[in-house]
């Protein structure tokens, strides 16, 4: 018999049986690698590298209900987006997204989770240390505040963030923390000093999670 096909004895006939089995098994596995992927890329962002809302709004409760007392909840707004695309176009505004979705990413830490909301909106939630809340919120400021390298050179950026802290709130839900950093956000977008949100800002109306009146609201699209 020919020595290359072979299959001598009991062990011989395992390892036929194995390879045989292992095919189909290969194939499963590649099967279930390519679906993991698949959604793995519908819950991220694939410009920021930022969760999707839904897949955030999903690891941010976590976050905060585990971690009450040193739990950070931020959302972030591009400055004069829009005019950075009109000036500098829209790979410049492009760049960006991609290099806040980053800057959010480093700051948060590989504990915490950054989602993209929308255009230029962000949030992220992430645990400080105590007492530390302050500069962990300056820290974010001048990240994101730093000029954007792009093709045609570095780019001047700014951005304004409003946070929300479940222990001074009292509270870790997260739809009353987006309401509060919202309002918190907008302050900081007209004072140009950021903040974190105070108890009355969670009894702000709001349409559709926004800060009634805000631009984007169902209310002032409709008018």
């Amino acid at each position: 018999m020919d020595p290359v096909t072979r299959v001598p004895g009991p062990i011989g006939q395992r390892a036929l049986l194995i390879t045989t089995l292992a095919v189909p098994l290969t194939g499963w596995t590649l099967h279930a690698l390519t679906l993991h992927r698949r959604l793995a890329a519908e819950r991220r962002d694939p410009l920021t590298g930022a969760q999707r809302r839904a897949a955030f709004e999903r690891r941010a409760q976590r976050l905060l209900a585990r971690h009450r007392q040193d739990a950070l909840l931020c959302l972030v707004d591009l400055d004069h987006f829009k005019g950075l695309n009109d000036t500098h176009g829209h790979a410049a505004g492009d760049a960006a997204l991609a290099a806040t979705g980053e800057r959010l990413a480093r700051w948060a830490g590989p504990h915490g989770v950054v989602g993209r909301l929308g255009g230029d909106e962000f949030a992220a939630a992430t645990r400080v240390g105590d007492g530390a809340i302050e500069q962990h919120l300056q820290a974010l400021v001048d990240a994101l505040h730093e000029p954007v390298p792009t093709d045609a050179g570095p780019v001047a950026v700014a951005a304004s963030v409003g946070a929300a802290v479940p222990d001074y709130l009292g509270i870790h839900a997260l739809p009353a923390l987006m309401r509060g950093a919202d309002v918190s956000m907008y302050r900081t977008k007209h004072s140009g000093h950021y903040g974190w949100a105070e108890i009355e800002d969670l009894q702000t109306p709001t349409v559709n999670g926004r800060r009634q009146g805000r631009p984007g609201t169902a209310l002032e699209r409709a008018a």
